[in-house]
């Protein structure tokens, strides 16, 4: 069986993307000298499968001879390559963190520059960032450009969740701040187009530089976004119910989420939503409050709230909202706009 970017494929959420992302403001954007240099920190993952299939991703130099990409991607391999600037190198052997679907493999003799690994604890949300990987079988690296839209709590670090877009063969990628810090490694999409981007921390990272090696043909196991439905983090699990309107199912699945995570503003926010489109819009306004006090930079829950303050006839509190957005999220100033009646 013919293999991309990994084997591991589930019901509702897939490790690739399928579009690129739309432009999003200049301060986003990196100069094309640190475009440059980070490039040449990106490599290519070439793998070969007993059946004579073969899988390509991306993967991220952290270390002299190291390079981390995504778990799926090097799974059940027999051989594996990493290529860069037309050379092929052998793959040794490997560091798996197979839960966390995160990798590293040691590739003697590479010599490329190593990347300067940031935090993912530290990131905030409307951060720009952006990813870097070999999507397809494209010849040079590509840059997708966007922000930190959420960060979910998980085993010391957090899964990050940015606008900043990747394709079939970027998972393993790099995602970087303004400055060119490693932030994350690009992993999974939710299903549908309006997809949510989900990076792995680069704490876990770290970690797993510490970890001895292993025989490239380590026996695998799934990776926590692969499992049974049930048994997904909740930040996970709110999406489809939240995209496709299952109002009833969303309240439920944030009402577990928040007496399991009190203290996640992403939680509060979930429920918060499934009140407001069912007509409980004093609990809603209350829970949104406590979301925005929680995090200020949440711009779903401003544009909510602006909605309730327009519908309440709060038209200066509704205002001050959009202004809120403007500076925040351009996309959802701009929707709150056209929700509340501001033409200009």
């Amino acid at each position: 069986m013919t293999r991309f970017c990994g084997s591991l494929l589930n019901s509702t959420y897939l490790y690739l993307a399928i579009t690129l992302t739309s432009v999003v403001s200049a301060n986003a954007t990196p100069t094309d000298e640190l475009l440059s240099q980070l490039n040449e920190q990106v490599v290519r993952v070439q793998v070969g499968l007993a059946n004579g299939g073969y899988g390509v991703g991306s993967g991220v130099v952290v270390a002299q001879d190291q390079v981390v990409t995504n778990c799926h991607v090097v799974a059940n391999a027999v051989s594996i390559s990493v290529v860069k600037n037309g050379e092929s190198y052998v793959v040794s052997a490997i560091k798996p963190d197979w839960h966390h679907d995160v990798c590293i493999i040691k590739v003697e003799g590479l010599n490329l520059p190593v990347s300067k690994i940031g935090t993912s604890k530290t990131l905030k949300y409307e951060q720009p960032v952006f990813t870097i990987g070999y999507p397809s079988f494209l010849p040079a690296p590509v840059s997708t450009f966007g922000f930190v839209k959420g960060l979910y709590p998980m085993d010391d670090s957090v899964v990050v969740r940015a606008t900043s877009t990747f394709r079939l063969g970027d998972s393993g990628g790099g995602m970087f701040d303004e400055n060119g810090y490693l932030v994350g490694i690009m992993t999974l999409k939710s299903p549908g187009r309006s997809a949510y981007y989900y990076n792995m921390p680069v704490e876990w990272v770290q970690a797993l530089l510490k970890q001895p090696e292993q025989a490239i043909s380590a026996k695998s196991s799934l990776p926590f976004w692969a499992v049974e439905e049930k048994q997904w983090p909740y930040f996970m699990r709110v999406v489809q119910p939240f995209q496709t309107e299952d109002w009833q199912s969303l309240n439920t699945l944030a009402k577990a989420w928040t007496k399991q995570e009190p203290n996640n503003s992403e939680a509060w926010f979930y429920l918060a939503a499934a009140e407001y489109a069912t007509k409980n819009t004093l609990i809603a306004e209350d829970h949104l409050q406590k979301v925005v006090l929680m995090n200020a930079k949440n711009s779903q829950a401003i544009y909510y709230l602006g909605l309730i303050a327009d519908a309440n006839g709060k038209r200066i509190e509704a205002l001050n909202d959009v202004a809120l957005l403007d500076a925040l999220d351009n996309a959802k100033a701009s929707e709150l706009k056209l929700a509340i009646g501001i033409t200009n």
